[in-house]
């Protein structure tokens, strides 16, 4: 029994999933609700940078930390937006197994980050830019 439970751990991890990556996003900007190519952005996560120019797909991977968009173009301002990955289940799962029985008892805590469902950011991101 004492075997089982310490292997509980290994199988939770092993059908946690660190949820979805490897699809582009779509970063578009726009003015007065009018398509507006052309703008440099900088597309920024805890994984890296990367400058594009509008309209581009970036693949950015799974979600790491907040997705920053920041765009610039001549004669408008700079606008910036930030998204959350979403996760709606994100979790830690702990494990404690101690000993018992009138014996002296010695607890193990195991705790695996685990996010059911994974995160993701948009599919697309549209910046909205304002004129100077």
């Amino acid at each position: 029994m004492r075997h089982l439970i310490l292997l509980l751990p290994l199988a939770l991890a092993a059908c946690a999933t660190t949820g979805s990556g490897g699809s582009g996003i779509a970063i578009d900007t726009a003015a007065g609700g009018q398509a507006l190519p052309g703008a440099n952005c900088i597309v920024s996560t805890n994984a890296g940078n990367w400058n594009v120019l509008t309209p581009a797909t970036v693949n950015v991977g799974s979600p790491n930390g907040d997705l920053r968009v920041i765009c610039n173009k001549s004669g408008y301002r700079t606008s910036e937006m930030v998204f959350r990955p979403s996760n709606p289940l994100g979790s830690s799962v702990g494990l404690g197994a101690g000993g018992g029985g009138g014996h002296v008892g010695v607890g193990v805590g195991l705790s695996f980050p685990i996010r059911l469902g994974g995160g993701s950011y948009p599919s697309r991101v549209t910046v909205d830019m304002n004129p100077q």
